[in-house]
């Protein structure tokens, strides 16, 4: 931060050394100082502990932590309970010369109502930002605030919450799914996560996007015989012998399946092919990686069968893969928020955690700030007022 740079500390030190963060400062803000806390996946333990620190003073809620997963919940004995989740975690810095979308953040234009530059921008330390400001100005000493810390007496800001709130922030999110804080919460807290709806605040441009594709990876591999390059009729080439899987993968027309009323676009692509050992040896094994986003009509055991049925007569292994889920908003909760959000809901294209709640039975929906095709690139970044609106979408709901 620059000495004339107007913005608070984006995170000032306790005693104790962890970083404490204003849940009360302007949304924006707090994105940002969200964003200075470096936590690529498997370094979110600092981000955590200030996560926890500022959730704990917020005095109506009951907070657990699990490695570097919290959760935060009301108890005001609502009729319905609403699970806000979101991931902390980034993927690895830029290491471009000159990359902006690194750590610190910076701002292009005024700090809070310019564009927002830094790891995590958009994927998802804005979405997280707007889960923590809801936590202080639903559940906290002092929740008649707007997100700049100013009153709002008299405001429908001053209405309750009508639901009770579960937050849930987890770590692991960026690698393999083995390692997620959301699949160890709900193996080691399952109860923490029962809810009547969930909102998973990925970036989407401020639209509910429904459910998710699921996601298959195989590797389909031939088998040949190696001989010295100079005597190749000696062998028997395994990379030409995988010229029809590329060939039957060329030629395949995914299909777009329409999901309680929204249009999922499958894809099947070769992603990664490995063969050969030396540039004078035939070589005798070629491994052809494969990536399948099927619509969330078709399970993950469906969607190996098609793709075996593709490659029938190669060998075919499955080595990754999770099912989708379903747009879950015939739920009256996901039509009461879409009324609110005021914008024909959308598909999701991509794998998200979605699935994991429509594993455990809760319906759920994407929706936060910033563009997903700004996620991962050196350039991520969110606009401030794009975070200051999905607050305000989810407020007016939940108090609604």
């Amino acid at each position: 931060m620059t000495p004339t740079d107007p913005r608070p500390p984006a995170a000032s030190s306790a005693p104790h050394g962890r970083p404490l963060l204003d849940l009360t400062q302007d949304v924006a803000l707090l994105t940002a100082a969200l964003i200075d806390v470096e936590s690529v996946s498997g370094g979110e333990a600092a981000l955590a502990d200030a996560i926890e620190g500022a959730l704990r003073t917020q005095t109506s809620l009951e907070v657990t932590r699990d490695g570097d997963a919290i959760v935060a919940r009301s108890s005001h004995g609502c009729a319905e309970r609403i699970i806000l989740a979101g991931h902390i975690d980034t993927v690895p810095l830029p290491t471009a010369d000159g990359a902006r979308g690194t750590v610190p953040s910076s701002w292009d234009g005024d700090p809070g109502d310019g564009v927002l530059w830094g790891r995590g921008a958009t994927d998802m330390k804005g979405g997280v930002a707007v889960q923590l400001a809801l936590a202080a100005r639903l559940f906290g000493a002092d929740p008649a605030h707007d997100g700049g810390g100013s009153p709002a007496a008299g405001s429908a800001q001053s209405v309750p919450a009508t639901r009770d709130v579960t937050f849930v922030f987890y770590d692991h999110e960026e690698v393999e799914a083995s390692k997620s804080g959301l699949g160890r919460l709900a193996r080691n807290h399952p109860d923490l996560l029962a809810g009547d709806f969930a909102i998973l605040l990925e970036p989407t441009n401020g639209t509910v996007e429904g459910g998710c594709n699921g996601t298959l990876r195989v590797e389909a591999t031939t088998v040949g015989e190696a001989a010295h390059s100079a005597r190749a009729w000696m062998g028997r080439n395994a990379i030409h012998a995988a010229a029809p899987i590329l060939e039957r993968l060329a030629a395949y027309e995914p299909a777009t399946v329409t999901v309680e009323g929204l249009d999922f676009r499958e894809s099947l692509n070769a992603v990664g092919i490995a063969g050969g050992t030396a540039g004078n040896v035939i070589p005798d094994r070629c491994t052809v990686t494969i990536n399948y986003r099927f619509a969330p009509d078709k399970n993950l055991e469906q969607a190996e069968e098609h793709v075996r049925a593709l490659l029938e007569g190669f060998d075919v292994v499955r080595t990754d893969g999770a099912s989708g889920a379903r747009p879950g908003l015939t739920h009256p909760a996901a039509a009461a928020f879409v009324a609110v959000v005021g914008r024909e809901p959308l598909p999701k294209y991509g794998w998200t955690d979605v699935a994991r709640f429509s594993d455990l039975g809760v319906p759920a929906v994407n929706f936060g700030p910033g563009d997903a095709l700004l996620a991962h690139k050196d350039d991520e970044r969110v606009a401030g007022p794009d975070v200051r609106a999905c607050l305000a979408s989810l407020e007016a709901w939940l108090r609604s």
